[in-house]
């Protein structure tokens, strides 16, 4: 696919190889979209060992069965990776879009929108019937807009919780399974 840059760019089912590059994307993203907004702190030097923890951890887990088993999805462009999306299967049995990042100066060139929508053509193939939802910073204001010009519904503000012990305001944002566009 071609996103709005003219860039072609394909969408993949990560693997456990994707780990070290999803980690560097993640940490440079965070540093971009939350400065001002998080504390420099969570933002500091300890945060791309700490995202490369994280990411060894969740590629490398097994959880058992495939309805239960997370998925990550990777943009790539010219062989680079350019953004991704992991999806969490939740008790409730809607599931979380628990990050989405695309790389730092390719915001706004249509890969988020491709992302997501992959992300919700998968959830309809894999989780019939579940909803997709999310929650983003409420102070990341680029970030809701986004969701909002996407279809998400808001469906609720609440308090969101990150490593090193502070809080955040936050929005959820859900597309319905009726919503989903297969």
């Amino acid at each position: 696919m071609t996103n709005r840059s003219g860039q072609d760019v394909t969408i993949r089912v990560g693997t456990t190889e994707d780990a070290e590059d999803v980690a560097a994307l993640h940490a440079e993203s965070w540093r971009t979209a939350y400065a001002g907004i998080v504390p420099d702190g969570a933002l500091g030097d300890g945060l791309a060992e700490e995202r490369r923890e994280l990411w060894t951890l969740r590629l490398g887990v097994d959880y058992g069965e495939p309805a239960n088993t997370p998925e990550l999805l990777i943009a790539e462009s010219a062989g680079a990776t350019v953004g991704f999306a992991y999806l969490v299967p939740q008790p409730d049995g809607r599931i979380l879009l628990d990050n989405l990042h695309v790389r730092p100066g390719r915001t706004g060139d249509g890969t988020g929108g491709l992302l997501l929508r992959t992300a919700l053509a998968h959830v309809a193939r894999r989780h019939p019937g579940a909803d997709l939802y999310l929650e983003v910073l409420r102070a990341n204001v680029r970030a809701v807009a986004f969701y909002e010009r996407e279809g998400g519904l808001r469906t609720g503000a609440h308090e969101g919780f990150f490593p090193g012990g502070f809080t955040l305001p936050e929005y959820e944002y859900t597309w319905a399974a009726a919503d989903v566009r297969g």
